[in-house]
């Protein structure tokens, strides 16, 4: 990495790998809000934040993988001289069909369990930017920014 992110200064960046376990939900979430804190975020940036992070990384853990199998989540994050906040959490797992689809509220692929189908609209709600890149067999990579308030 050549230090930028399109024209913005690359001030930090971190990455994280873990197996695909349900407690490793909440240690993304609680590592990613601690990364994006030096950047003193409002108490509702860090909640939205740190929702997004848990319902991107619980969609990985729950779905990625066949029931049983060990499988690897990431997230990485960076933070650029706009004060933005880029996390991007990937597995290489069974894949998305059709992401339009699974973008849909309400929308479960497992619609015998107690899923809500809500996990990709709760992340673009709290985020200000939302990409999904997925292929059947090769995983799936979701990107989340978020563009702190300034504080005058």
């Amino acid at each position: 990495m050549n230090g930028k992110i399109g024209k913005n200064e690359l001030l930090n960046r971190m990455k994280l790998e873990f197996l695909n376990r349900s407690e490793n939900e909440s240690f993304a979430r609680v590592a990613v809000a601690a990364f994006a804190a030096p950047l003193d975020p409002t108490v509702e940036e860090l909640t939205e934040i740190k929702t997004a992070v848990s319902e991107a990384v619980s969609n990985a853990i729950i779905h990625a993988y066949e029931e049983g199998e060990d499988g690897m989540v990431t997230v990485e994050c960076l933070i650029d001289g706009d004060r933005r906040v880029i996390i991007t959490v990937s597995d290489s797992g069974i894949g998305i069909d059709d992401i339009e689809r699974a973008r849909e509220p309400l929308y479960t692929s497992r619609p015998g369990e107690e899923r809500s189908g809500m996990g990709f609209t709760v992340m673009e709600s709290f985020m200000d930017r939302l990409e999904v890149e997925s292929a059947p067999g090769e995983g799936t990579k979701v990107t989340m920014i978020k563009n702190l308030d300034y504080v005058l």
